[in-house]
């Protein structure tokens, strides 16, 4: 395949949404979150060797552990509807949450912080 071919190629994959986990292989806490595009995990690879993670307890055990103590892992992707309406963002918030009822990533479990229940 030449450059143009590739490049084709890459603008045709579909961008996949989904939910993903970073796993301390040390201690076993995750940090669960979703996306819109599941390639932007090296994203937050980048911003954890850089140390500029928006989560700090993770950042501060990213940095006491090492990166080869950490994997990433995709839980799920979100299957698309195809035809008739589909909230993206909506659909991605409930499996997320799905996700985090099922692991409890909190306190000692994890790196997430526990929504407030709205009265």
């Amino acid at each position: 395949m030449n450059r143009e071919e590739l490049k084709q190629l890459y603008k045709e994959s579909k961008t996949q949404a989904g939910v993903y986990q970073i796993k301390n292989t040390q201690n076993q806490k995750i940090w669960i979150s979703a996306t819109r595009n599941l390639k932007t995990m090296n994203g937050k690879l980048f911003t954890l060797k850089i140390g500029s993670h928006i989560n700090k307890q993770l950042q501060r055990e990213w940095n006491e552990y090492g990166e080869e103590a950490f994997v990433f892992e995709v839980l799920e992707v979100l299957k698309k509807k195809e035809d008739g309406y589909f909230d993206e963002k909506d659909a991605l918030k409930k499996l997320e949450q799905k996700w985090l009822d099922q692991l409890q990533p909190y306190g000692e479990r994890g790196y997430n912080q526990e929504k407030q229940k709205e009265q």
